[in-house]
């Protein structure tokens, strides 16, 4: 039996689907706020090195979620090659990751963050998501002018492990194995500096 998602059968506009969206976005702000995300200080303490509580959520999630996909997938409950996929558009997806990261790190807070920040009250996490509300607006009346850029290095909707030429199993057993250095490395730091 195939198991549709709410996108591939086209109901994401059903009673069913927004209740799933607001269920899912609602748990996914709780466990943000939870795990800390809900502080600009901690958000932007990874660029000075000093919190790691960010990293290790965020490669925590990715873990799982490469090792539950790869199971359902085994198991025969997933269809990987199914689920939508962006276009792959080298210059445009660096330029903006650039300026992505540029906001977060002077803003000290990612879109989702500041959704979080500013539902607990943060005016700085509400002044975050107004400059992030006014940029998507600039980039939406910009959008026509900017198609020689939208075009540089356009390759399809391409996966990570397409470009490298690996399978799924590879890429998940060297993500897992990076997690697991950063997260012994974050340790091995941690304990040095309760040593001084």
């Amino acid at each position: 039996m195939d198991v549709l998602t709410f996108f591939e059968s086209g109901a994401l506009e059903t009673p069913a689907g927004r209740a799933a969206a607001a269920l899912i976005g609602v748990s996914f702000g709780f466990w943000l706020e939870r795990a800390g995300f809900g502080s600009s200080r901690r958000i932007a303490g990874i660029f000075y090195l000093r919190d790691f509580a960010v990293v290790q959520v965020m490669f925590t999630a990715i873990v799982t979620a490469l090792l539950t996909l790869g199971a359902l997938s085994v198991a025969g409950l997933a269809d990987l090659g199914a689920f939508h996929r962006i276009e792959t558009a080298y210059g445009p997806q660096v330029l903006g990751g650039a300026i992505f990261g540029a906001g977060f790190v002077l803003g000290g807070w990612c879109p989702g963050t500041g959704l979080v920040g500013m539902a607990s009250g943060k005016l700085d996490a509400l002044a975050f998501v107004v400059a992030v509300g006014a940029g998507s607006l600039v980039y939406a009346g910009a959008f026509d002018a900017l198609a020689p850029i939208r075009d540089v290095g356009v390759r399809g909707a391409t996966s990570f492990p397409e470009v490298l030429g690996v399978g799924p199993g590879v890429l998940t057993v060297a993500v897992v194995a990076i997690a697991v250095g950063m997260f012994a490395l974050i340790a091995r730091s941690r304990s040095k500096e309760e040593v001084q």
